[in-house]
């Protein structure tokens, strides 16, 4: 007689157990921690990968761009120097060719310049600084710090005023200069800088003095001086000697595919 189609055979080994889809899941969870734990081994090589001491960081290795840059630029004007003094030798140039290459030189900015100079020095303002005359808001971060415009200002206010020669930190400025701001840091020709920012023009220091004043971009400037202490600071130099420009010449611009 057959045995019921609801029971097993007689005789036959257990019924299988049925499909768990939570034990499949739970060796899949230790199979992806596996991989991770050795995707993490091979790429520690034996470090420590969850401190930042492994990892360079960004602004690192910007700075240590910024400082091979001035040492190039060190050298460079070195050479430089090294160069102009062989061809003074014997260049085989008339008086009045030298006299027009000194002058294309100190129009270009590549050569020292002296003479009455003033100095601007701009910061941001205490990083806790509040109104410090009623009716304005209390500062917004942005308040706080120097812009990329607010050194612009400056730079074409000097400029307009006449003056011969301008330097922004250590760095002498051309015709091709461009003085751009990222976050609250200053590049200039490759290199980084942070506040205090200052500009050293040479020129009538009289003129450069009412222009800066006339100028509408500091005289706004000046509001968050007053209210927020942003720094700034004029002083006459008296005699100073502008370093000559000592960075590339070439232009570089953007080429069609072809």
């Amino acid at each position: 007689m057959s045995n019921s189609a609801d029971s097993p055979p007689t005789g036959s080994s257990p019924a299988r157990s049925r499909f768990r889809p939570v034990r499949v899941l739970t060796a899949a969870v230790f199979a992806l921690a596996g991989l991770i734990f050795f995707t993490s081994f091979n790429t520690a090589k034996g470090t420590d990968i969850r401190t930042d001491a492994s990892l360079l960081k960004l602004s690192d290795l910007i700075h240590e761009r910024s400082r091979e840059n001035g040492e190039l630029d060190d050298v460079n004007a070195s050479l430089r120097d090294d160069v102009e003094a062989l061809a003074e030798r014997d260049d085989g140039s008339t008086k009045a060719e030298d006299d027009k290459l000194a002058a294309l030189e100190h129009n270009a900015g590549t050569q020292k310049l002296t003479g009455e100079a003033i100095s601007v020095t701009l910061n941001d303002a205490p990083p806790d600084a509040t109104a410090k005359l009623p009716g304005y808001p209390e500062p917004q971060p942005d308040y706080l710090v120097i812009h990329q415009q607010d050194l612009q200002a400056v730079v074409n206010a000097l400029w307009q005023s006449g003056a011969k020669g301008i330097k922004v930190m250590d760095q002498r400025l051309i015709s091709t200069s461009a003085v751009r701001c990222v976050g609250n840091t200053l590049i200039l020709q490759g290199r980084v800088y942070s506040p205090p920012y200052k500009i050293t023009a040479v020129g009538d220091p009289e003129k450069m003095q009412q222009a800066l004043a006339a100028s509408t971009a500091i005289q706004n400037y000046m509001v968050y001086v007053n209210v927020y202490g942003l720094g700034w600071k004029v002083t006459e130099d008296g005699t100073v000697t502008l370093p000559g420009y000592s960075g590339t010449v070439d232009l570089q611009y953007a080429k069609p595919v072809e």
